[in-house]
């Protein structure tokens, strides 16, 4: 039987090329092509079909590198990704990078080796992450939910800005008097945006100086739950937290419930993402809500283009997020103040002997 290196011996190339001429998988001189094709021809060699389908699937195959698996806002984005891949033809990988920068580096080394079409990434830091390995094979990257600094790329996000300013102004609306804000971390630009649309708002109410009433968390339910806990021990608790992700909001009203608080009546809060269950939670979550599925779509639609051919310069893919209004929020129903009771101070709550807090009783 006559193999691909017959045909290099008799067009006195390498294997290498063989292959890159047979499969058109880069530019060759067409006096070299012709020659290589001869040589196929002379010899009658019939490259493997089997070989050449399965590396056909692996060229349709997209990789999609995200930071957490467990966050409702990447398990919705992600059917958006794949309705547009299989709609050409492609296949879905989903890599869970933990927010890890080690991990994350090996998918991104992995998609290169495996020569896949396309990579959605949502990188674990704008300035560390290194999309080198994949873009010095020549296959593209679109960022989602966070962009890096020095590399220009296609990437498709929220209006984080503007979304994180809406809460902030609600919770002012609601006559909210100490803001504080559990925001994400601040090398990411997801969490600096957000954190950056908290002080817009107290900047426009003539509120500034609580700006200063923020602790940092990591986008997970146990750091929103330290980090609110930090900001109940404070001299001067607040009594409404903007949480600027959907897993820091449920630590934060966990938070919140052990340390014996009400919410809305004692501390109103807003999160940001709004999940399926920010409905069902006692009380109802209000959140700023991101279109997940529409940005995996534009996500996909920007990468499928790069793939078939497009060249040209970065492009930004901004969607608008809605602020939707729950039971969190609802201080007027719920709790109401009244004219006398207005410049009363929230209670703090107290430190049993256990450790554990109770709520202090309010003056009447």
């Amino acid at each position: 039987m006559t193999t691909i290196f017959d045909v290099a011996r008799r067009a006195g190339v390498s294997t290498a090329t063989v292959s890159r001429v047979l499969n058109g998988t880069a530019e060759v001189t067409a006096e070299l092509a012709a020659k290589v094709r001869a040589a196929s021809q002379e010899t009658g060699y019939e490259p493997n079909r089997v070989a050449r389908r399965l590396r056909t699937q692996r060229s349709s195959v997209w990789s999609v590198i995200i930071s957490d698996i467990r966050n409702p806002f990447f398990t919705e984005l992600i059917p958006g990704v794949e309705e547009v891949a299989f709609s050409r033809g492609n296949s879905v990988i989903l890599c869970h990078a933990g927010e890890d920068l080690a991990r994350e580096a090996t998918y991104l080394r992995l998609a290169a080796a495996e020569a896949v079409a396309g990579v959605i990434l949502s990188p674990a830091s704008p300035v560390q992450t290194d999309v080198q390995p994949v873009l010095s094979r020549g296959i593209p990257v679109v960022t989602v939910d966070r962009r890096l600094s020095d590399v220009a790329l296609d990437h498709v996000l929220v209006d984080n800005i503007h979304g994180a300013q809406q809460a902030t102004a609600h919770l002012i609306s609601v006559g909210c008097r100490r803001l504080a804000c559990v925001c994400g971390p601040l090398e990411t630009t997801t969490g600096a945006d957000r954190y950056a649309g908290y002080q817009r708002a107290l900047l426009a109410a003539g509120r500034a100086a609580e700006a200063r009433e923020v602790e940092v968390g990591d986008f997970r339910e146990e750091g929103g739950y330290l980090a609110t806990q930090k900001l109940l021990a404070r001299r001067e608790m607040p009594d409404g937290i903007f949480v600027s992700n959907n897993m820091m909001a449920l630590g934060a009203l966990r938070a919140l419930d052990d340390a014996g608080l009400s919410v809305p009546a004692d501390v109103a809060v807003v999160g940001f993402d709004d999940p399926v269950w920010a409905p069902l939670l006692k009380p109802s979550l209000t959140a700023v809500a991101q279109p997940n599925y529409d940005i995996g779509q534009e996500a996909a639609r920007l990468l499928l283009s790069r793939i078939e051919g497009y060249t040209g310069a970065a492009r930004e893919v901004v969607l608008a997020p809605t602020l939707r209004t729950r039971d969190s929020t609802r201080r007027t129903a719920l709790n109401p103040v009244k004219p006398a009771e207005a410049a009363d101070p929230v209670a703090v709550p107290r430190l049993r002997g256990d450790g554990s807090r109770r709520r202090a009783a309010r003056p009447r």
